[in-house]
């Protein structure tokens, strides 16, 4: 009986002579995808550039924190046991301050963009739907470029179990009679069962920051359940909204926040 060849020896090698690969192929590195130190770099250098203080606080709890565990070690006498273990800790801290200096950083770049709210509201987690793009607007006149859009009122909306909030921000005449209007649209499509809250994005008295705008609506008690504000949600898509009258190659949906910068990574 004759013997069966296989394709391959011992080695792994096979017949044709060519070595086998025995492990998945490694993916080639993205050149356009910086690594994580680069990502720190640049979240650095972009929280110094905008809060020149930062690097202070980051030093100031890098210290606290190893001070600490020193004098923990000290007491325990374990110090050189205790500092070796301070030291990471002291690092997150000073990781932990930069990703909160990076987010207020991240908010001041796009705080007086046009449609810097929608950017803001791609943030929301599961539970609120949300348009990115306005769901009203006034330009105020002739558009002719994005210049002419910081004297632009809109109107965004997020859905969710507060109920339906509605986000103005631009000229402030303008930007609340939107709002008052579309939430009577609001308030026809939904029903009175539904709160509706109105939040004027800005700076000055009785608006709220950009950088405060999620808390604000997640401080909101909850009325309705999840299923009821999906159905909200899609009632207030099926009836449409008017496009925004924007000028050619103006898209403010493309201000975006920077997450990483925002998580500090």
């Amino acid at each position: 009986m004759a013997r069966r060849t296989s394709d391959t020896d011992s080695t792994g090698s096979s017949a044709a002579g060519k070595p086998r690969r025995r492990f998945g192929r490694r993916k080639p590195k993205d050149p356009n995808k910086p690594g994580r130190i680069a990502q720190f770099r640049q979240v650095l250098t972009m929280t110094r550039k905008h809060d020149p203080a930062s690097v202070w606080w980051m030093a100031l709890a890098f210290l606290v924190v190893l001070l600490g565990a020193l004098l923990i070690g000290i007491w325990l006498d374990q110090v050189v046991y205790v500092t070796i273990l301070g030291i990471p800790m002291a690092l997150l801290a000073a990781i932990f301050v930069l990703s909160r200096r990076a987010e207020k950083a991240a908010f001041a770049q796009i705080e007086a963009q046009p449609g810097a709210t929608g950017a803001v509201l791609g943030s929301l987690k599961r539970g609120w739907f949300y348009d990115q793009e306005p769901v009203a607007a006034e330009m105020g006149g002739k558009m002719r470029g994005m210049r002419d859009l910081h004297n632009a009122a809109m109107i965004f909306r997020a859905v969710g179990r507060p109920g339906v909030v509605l986000i103005n921000e631009g000229p402030k005449g303008p930007a609340q009679r939107l709002a008052l209007a579309e939430k009577r649209k609001v308030k026809r499509v939904a029903g009175d069962g539904v709160p509706v809250h109105v939040v004027r994005v800005g700076q000055g008295e009785g608006e709220v920051r950009l950088s405060r705008l999620l808390k604000t609506m997640k401080s909101y008690d909850k009325k309705i359940s999840k299923e009821e504000a999906i159905a909200v949600q899609r009632r207030l898509k099926a009836i449409g909204n008017t496009k925004p009258p924007m000028p050619a190659g103006v898209d403010p949906r493309k201000a975006r926040v920077d997450r990483r910068a925002m998580k500090g990574r």
